[in-house]
């Protein structure tokens, strides 16, 4: 009973709540207005990174950027509907479980949440998946002064798996926010590999190098 009630305060609000982006009209469930929810960098298409098809949202150009800027490192978490709605308008691909990107403990405690985590509670939560952290990830070396094949290992080595999962998911969905070399996300599918997922899908919200060279 206290869950419908809060689904009916929760759609009473947005409806009666303003724009996040131009505060002038009344936001829909995404927290914007159709004006600026369709004004976004959309992309909506997928790259190729490390031999992986990863679906992109959005161009990481403003307003997006800003808003993903804020909302991992200014602590404005009122953007997490936003983003995990940017991910759920992608033809995104049936699967078992959600995977969001892991970071180490010590990111942890210096920003205080995953902002990957929540949006993929929300997603779960609207696509009726479950939540699924198979793999944790070490101290977050910087990569200042590495060629490209040493920023590989030094990633590749950070994501370390968790043996004692009883049933582990066959169909997965990695997310993350910013999507740059790809490394991150290649590293998270390999260990995934490694417990046993045989089907490994990936959605970002944004990407700020996208060429001719990478599109699909």
């Amino acid at each position: 009973m206290f869950k419908i009630l809060g689904e009916f305060l929760h759609t009473g609000m947005t409806k009666i709540s303003r724009c996040q982006l131009c505060s002038m009209d009344l936001q829909h469930s995404h927290t914007l207005c159709d004006d600026c929810w369709h004004s976004l960098p959309w992309y909506k298409n997928k790259i190729i990174k490390n031999d992986r098809e990863i679906n992109i949202a959005c161009y990481y150009q403003f307003p997006i950027d800003r808003i993903i800027q804020k909302y991992k490192y200014e602590n404005q978490l009122q953007y997490q509907t936003l983003l995990a709605h940017c991910l759920m308008n992608l033809h995104l691909p049936k699967v078992h479980a959600i995977v969001p990107m892991p970071i180490s403990k010590e990111r942890l405690i210096e920003r205080g949440y995953n902002q990957m985590l929540i949006i993929a509670k929300i997603m779960s939560r609207q696509l009726k998946i479950p939540v699924w952290q198979p793999v944790i990830r070490s101290a977050q070396h910087s990569q200042k002064g590495l060629n490209r094949l040493e920023r590989i290992e030094n990633i590749e080595e950070q994501f370390q798996m968790i043996h004692n999962q009883n049933k582990p998911y066959k169909k997965v969905l990695i997310i993350d926010d910013v999507i740059t070399t790809g490394a991150s996300i290649g590293a998270l599918a390999q260990a995934l590999e490694g417990l046993g997922c045989s089907q490994i899908y990936t959605a970002c919200i944004a990407s700020g190098a996208i060429t001719k060279s990478n599109e699909i």
